[in-house]
């Protein structure tokens, strides 16, 4: 697109400036977005790191309360995607004050919802850490740590709001700044509080709860500091947070419908052998991490989306989609190769026992080969959530979900037949399984988007 051809926002900041789509626009924001997607586990990393070093049980304790901590973290995910959504189209049709006003309605969204949870974990955490199988001796460690980072919980969902305002502004930066200073302030007060204080677990989970809420406020005050130069009311209205939680609900449930399918997915992992569950496991951080990077993407497709749409114009989003899914598959085929060639070496980073090596390799392959089925996947999600298609999203997860659930069962029923597998048996189921997820699910979930994110009048509701 040239300089002079490039899209106007009128009425907004940048009003008589051009508002870029081109790839270099692109990659200005997914870069910091990727940035701003690794601090969460980097967070949950230094807590491992620093937790280690108290002992197995320490650390044990960690790992179940932590799986808490970032389901929750996941399952609300919604309150990012569907606030970019609405602030992004608001911002592109030159309404910035409306749109910096739906954000603060999100925001204290966030907050009430981040004040239950935090209820919630308190009165519920022993049964919590029960309910994940936690043995006598590591029982009180998680429940110790899930408590007392329990807090933090309010900061977090605030963050997932503040970073939606900001994504639909087209801001990826402030958020990759602010989440950084406060992974570097967690270290400190871990320091701090696990070793200089003495508190072990407990002053894990209390760092994690200060560095988040620290986080938090300063992501609100980013946000609050706009609000203000547009003279945007602050105060919490009773129309404003409804409409911001009946814009996330259709997300919500699709969230839902993808922690099922994972969940399944481990089960029938699981139900194959300790070896296949091992496998699954490699497999499983190496598409997460190759996820990270196709997400990045797909949180810039949701701003520009966005911002298109407030514009009204079908040309200029027919070719933003077009570029964008080019970015997202041809990302997902050099992730892929990668992956695919670098197989048999992979799980070496993960143990040296060579049968989990030889499960894992032959998955790792079929995920590098459908690797470009999900960057399609990926990048037109951010396209979707972007044109606030949330409740198309939530029906096709529900039917996607459906689709996949008789390969699943089909799976089960053939290994159960077989059990127990020996490592030659859980080769071949774990290379199923993965058939059955990166190519079945991921096509059926490439095929439910790309009918509707290829259709510019259904998304401008024409």
């Amino acid at each position: 697109m040239s300089q002079n051809s490039e899209p106007r926002v009128e009425g907004s900041p940048v009003q008589g400036r051009p508002v870029d789509f081109s790839a270099r626009a692109i990659l200005s924001l997914a870069i910091p977005a990727l940035g701003s997607l690794i601090i969460e586990p980097l967070l949950i990393m230094i807590d491992s790191i620093m937790v280690g070093h108290l002992g197995v049980t320490s650390l044990a304790g960690l790992s179940l309360s932590s799986t808490v901590l970032n389901t929750l973290v996941g399952v609300f995910v919604f309150l990012a995607y569907s606030t970019t959504a609405v602030t992004a189209r608001l911002f592109g049709a030159g309404r910035r004050r409306d749109g910096l006003q739906a954000g603060v309605q999100a925001l204290w969204l966030a907050f009430g919802l981040g004040l239950v949870l935090v209820l919630l974990l308190e009165l519920t955490a022993p049964w919590l850490v029960q309910l994940l199988g936690a043995d006598p001796t590591v029982a009180p460690e998680a429940t110790v740590y899930l408590r007392a980072g329990a807090p933090g919980m309010i900061g977090m969902l605030v963050i997932l709001a503040a970073n939606g305002v900001l994504r639909g502004l087209l801001d990826t930066r402030t958020p990759l700044y602010v989440l950084a200073a406060g992974a570097a302030f967690n270290v400190a007060l871990n320091a701090l509080l696990i070793y200089g204080l003495n508190l072990g677990l407990l002053g894990a989970g209390l760092g994690l709860s200060l560095a988040q809420t620290a986080m938090g406020l300063a992501m609100t005050w980013a946000v609050v500091r706009q609000a203000r130069r547009e003279q945007v009311s602050l105060a919490p209205s009773r129309a404003g947070v409804l409409s911001s939680a009946g814009a996330g609900l259709p997300l919500l449930i699709r969230t839902i419908s993808l922690r099922i399918a994972l969940l399944l997915t481990v089960t029938v992992a699981a139900q194959a052998g300790t070896v296949a569950l091992a496998g699954h496991q490699v497999v499983s951080s190496v598409w997460s991490m190759a996820a990270f990077a196709l997400d990045a993407l797909a949180i810039a497709a949701q701003g520009l989306v966005g911002v298109a749409l407030g514009r009204g114009r079908g040309s200029e989003l027919s070719q933003l989609i077009r570029r964008l899914s080019w970015w997202g598959v041809g990302a997902a085929v050099v992730i892929g190769v990668v992956t695919a060639g670098l197989a048999p070496w992979l799980p070496w980073l993960f143990g040296p026992d060579p049968q989990m090596h030889e499960v894992a390799t032959a998955a790792l392959r079929v995920a590098g080969l459908a690797m470009p089925i999900g960057g399609l996947v990926f990048i037109l999600d951010g396209v979707l959530i972007g044109a606030s298609q949330g409740p198309y999203l939530a029906r096709t997860g529900l039917i996607t979900l459906a689709v996949y659930l008789p390969t699943l069962l089909a799976l089960h029923l053939w290994i159960s037949d077989r059990s127990p597998m020996d490592s030659a048996g859980q080769v071949e189921a774990l290379t199923w399984l993965w058939i059955a997820f990166a190519g079945w699910f991921m096509l059926a979930r490439a095929v439910t988007n790309s009918w509707r994110a290829y259709r510019p009048s259904a998304l401008l509701g024409k």
